[in-house]
């Protein structure tokens, strides 16, 4: 029998000690990850963090859901979201969920779910219309972009060592070395 949307939302809220996504009526619960997957996510995080205004947005690592056109939540592996966005969620007790395209997100390779991410989540996150959406592979030491053009389609790239600006983020600029040199 296919969860609902409020199902999910509800079990989500009740079960913090989980990481539950909703695919095609599904729960799916995320797998525990690599170290390298993890230090990935967090030096972007870090990064994000460090570079962007606090009053503008918010940086989330592995956390907040965002909504699929087709009705499931998926939660990426890094996100910006802006305030005016998140402000809705302040002091509430509701999931903390987007249906609105974010400037940027970020899925991190691993094992167990590399495959899943390229075939599922890239094409749901550029059906939201998500600005920038990048694949970050720790053990590759390569990050893919995917960039939203005015006419709806996306620019697909595969970005070079060293320091690189985020389109959609104005002045951030990620230091792809720096995002590996722990991995």
């Amino acid at each position: 029998m296919p969860v609902t949307a409020e199902t999910f939302r509800r079990l989500v809220l009740e079960d913090d000690d989980q990481k539950w996504e909703l695919v095609c009526g599904r729960l799916v619960q995320r797998p525990a990850m690599t170290m390298p997957h993890n230090d990935a996510a967090y030096e972007l995080t870090l990064q994000l963090g460090m570079q962007l205004d606090r009053r503008r947005y918010r940086v989330r690592s592995q956390a907040g859901h965002v909504q699929t056109a087709a009705g499931g939540y998926r939660i990426p592996d890094v996100a910006v979201i802006p305030v005016a966005m998140a402000a809705q969620f302040r002091g509430t007790k509701v999931l903390e969920e987007y249906a609105e395209p974010l400037p940027f997100v970020a899925e991190v390779w691993s094992p167990s779910t590399g495959d899943f991410d390229v075939e599922t989540k890239f094409p749901e996150y550029r059906a939201r219309a998500d600005a920038v959406i990048w694949r970050v592979h720790p053990f590759e030491r390569t990050v893919t972009a995917w960039v939203r053009r005015a006419d709806g389609g996306y620019d697909e790239r595969a970005l070079p060592l060293g320091r690189v600006a985020i389109e959609s983020l104005p002045g951030v600029t990620i230091d792809l070395e720096l995002l590996f040199e722990f991995v």
